[in-house]
């Protein structure tokens, strides 16, 4: 029997950033599979139109995309951003280079949206500026002290505002995703990761314990479909 009352510390098969080939691009591909149809990607969606309502801007907005993937959500954004008229500089970022190799080429035909290969633990990142940072299933990675440590840094790197859209760690969340990818996926990082990514989840309290550990009191958690936490905080610079 699993247990819920805290987060998981063992580690998935995608934190290996020396993980590559086939079944690197078949985990990225079924990802985006899930999160459009279990409803991830208008969570980020609407949390982004949010937060520029109550942050209105003018001139390009630098919005910056962790733990990219294979970029789908940028060019989600990309679309969302020329209905809108919003002109818009996009960058994923990834610390695994051939997940970014595998971006690159998979959105070959927007070659404007950046690509960057980096640890967000390293200097290098943070001497980078955004206006927006966005995280879909990505902070669960990491512990609750390094995320603390990190976000602390990140409300000085980002001028409007952060969006976090990340799994409720959640009995229900656990077994519905481990019948789901048993049954229809055919990555065995899938298969593996998707279930313990529950498990490495937040609950509520958790969340916004580690955002007021690092010193950010102004945001909105709400739970969202399917078992996904989505936060806005509003930096108002």
């Amino acid at each position: 029997m699993p247990n819920f009352s805290a987060r998981s510390t063992e580690i998935e098969i995608m934190d290996d950033l020396l993980c590559a080939g086939e079944v690197v691009h078949q985990t990225l591909r079924e990802l985006e599979f899930i999160n459009k149809w279990l409803g991830g990607n208008a969570v980020t969606i609407t949390a982004l139109e949010r937060l520029l309502k109550d942050c209105p801007t003018t001139g390009t907005i630098t919005i910056v995309d962790l733990g990219c993937g294979g970029g789908e959500m940028l060019r989600i954004v990309h679309q969302w951003a020329a209905k809108k008229a919003i002109p818009v500089k996009l960058i994923g970022i990834d610390a695994n280079p051939h997940i970014i190799a595998f971006a690159e080429q998979n959105l070959q035909n927007l070659p404007e949206i950046e690509f960057l290969s980096l640890d967000i633990f390293s200097k290098e990142f943070k001497n980078l500026r955004f206006d927006v940072v966005l995280g879909t299933l990505f902070y669960h990675h990491f512990n609750d002290d390094q995320l603390t440590a990190f976000f602390k840094n990140l409300r000085d790197q980002a001028t409007k505002g952060i969006i976090i859209n990340d799994i409720h760690r959640h009995p229900l969340a656990y077994y519905s995703i481990k019948w789901l990818t048993t049954l229809f996926s055919r990555s065995p990082m899938v298969k593996f990761d998707a279930p313990l990514s529950v498990l490495r989840a937040f609950k509520k309290k958790e969340m916004a314990r580690i955002l007021k550990n690092a010193g950010i009191q102004d945001f909105h958690l709400q739970w969202k479909w399917a078992f996904r936490w989505r936060v806005i905080i509003n930096l108002r610079k």
